[in-house]
C-alpha cells in the first residue's frame, strides 16, 4: 500500500516534498464521507496506523491571523495553547471558506504541507515520539508519513503542548 513518491507531482504537498527531496511515503485510501469518524480517525483505521501517530490539520486565528495547528487525531486541540506557542492573547478556529481559499485544499485534506500561503505553524509536541508520523496529502483519500523532523523544518514549524486528549 505504501509507495515512494517517485516525480508523478500530485497535490501541492507532494510536489513540495519532491521539491525538498524529502523521504517520505504515499498512503491513498478510499475515503468513505458516510463513515462518521472524521478524517482523521478514519485514515488512521483505514491505514492500519495507531491514531496517536496520524495528525490532523486544524486551521485557527490567533489574534486575527490565520495559523496552522498539526495535532494528533486522537486528540483535540487546546486553543490557549495554540495561542501561548505563537505568543497571542486568543485563539479560534478558522473559518472553513476562509481556511480553504488560504491554503488551496478542502476541508479534511488540508495539509500543512505546500499550502498555497505559508501560516505561522504550531505541531503538537507528541510528533517528537514517532519515527515517522502521518499527515494529510493535500486531500481527502491520501496520507503522507515522513520524518517529524522533516514535517518541522518543511512548515518551520514550532513544537509545542497544544494537544489534550
Amino acid at each position: 500500500m505504501a509507495k515512494k513518491s517517485g516525480g508523478h507531482g500530485g497535490t501541492p504537498a507532494l510536489v513540495a516534498l519532491e521539491a525538498a527531496h524529502v523521504t517520505h511515503t504515499v498512503h491513498p485510501y478510499d475515503h468513505d464521507a458516510g463513515s462518521g469518524v472524521g478524517y482523521g480517525l478514519e485514515a488512521a483505521q483505514v491505514l492500519g496506523i495507531p491514531a496517536e501517530q496520524v495528525y490532523k490539520t486544524l486551521m485557527a486565528t490567533v489574534d486575527g491571523t490565520l495559523t496552522v495547528a498539526v495535532v494528533p487525531v486522537s486528540g483535540k486541540l487546546d486553543l490557549k495553547a495554540l495561542a501561548s506557542a505563537v505568543g497571542g492573547k486568543k485563539a479560534a478556529m478558522a473559518d472553513v471558506a476562509a481556511a480553504e481559499r488560504a491554503t488551496g485544499y478542502v476541508v479534511g485534506g488540508i495539509s500543512p504541507l505546500g499550502q498555497k500561503t505559508a501560516h505561522p505553524t504550531v505541531i503538537d509536541e507528541t510528533v517528537e515520539l514517532f519515527d515517522e508520523v502521518f499527515v494529510s496529502g493535500g486531500r481527502r483519500g491520501l496520507d503522507i508519513g515522513l520524518a517529524p523532523a522533516d514535517l518541522i523544518a518543511l512548515t518551520g514549524a514550532v513544537v509545542a503542548d497544544i494537544a489534550r486528549d
